[in-house]
């Protein structure tokens, strides 16, 4: 169902590393229901990474999840605008760029110095067109190491670990 709607439902947790850091990705989903598994999630983010349909622009989810990561204080975020490859007009790309650091800035993040990274996540699933697919996705992961400062852990107090 998932598939054929365009959604994500379902979670989906992924670990990986770059040279400087360990990542833990979660998927939080668009779908309205599942706004509650953002909200678990986003309480104990670093920072995190805004998707955005370069066909769509910003919808109402993407609204709702920017406000969200700022109420549950998400201290940062890198942008990655994909499905670049499905638009033919380049000026239609730069509109919608402008658009998200907009609405980024309206929540309080410095929209115009967040990054975002244009590319194609099925490019880079498909191998094809590297310069928007598997390029650009080492270009999010270079932004994220660059631009998210390292978070600081209080190493010399007691361990917290939180159970939902």
């Amino acid at each position: 169902e998932e598939k054929a709607r365009g959604i994500t439902i379902s979670t989906a947790h992924v670990e990986y590393e770059t040279a400087n850091r360990h990542y833990a990705h979660v998927d939080c989903p668009g779908h309205a229901d599942y706004v509650k598994n953002m909200i678990t999630g986003a309480a104990q983010m670093d920072g995190g990474i805004l998707v955005v349909s370069a066909t769509d622009g910003p919808m109402p989810q993407t609204r709702e999840h920017i406000l969200l990561a700022r109420q549950v204080g998400v201290p940062s975020l890198v942008c990655f605008l994909n499905k670049v490859d499905a638009v033919d007009d380049e000026e239609l790309i730069d509109l919608v760029e402008m658009e998200l650091r907009e609405l980024l800035s309206f929540y309080k993040y410095p929209g115009d110095d967040i990054p975002i990274v244009r590319g194609s996540a099925l490019a880079a699933l498909e191998g094809r067109d590297d310069d928007i697919g598997k390029n650009a996705v080492l270009e999010l992961m270079a932004q994220i190491d660059e631009y998210m400062p390292a978070p600081e852990r209080a190493l010399d107090k007691p361990f917290a670990m939180p159970v939902e």
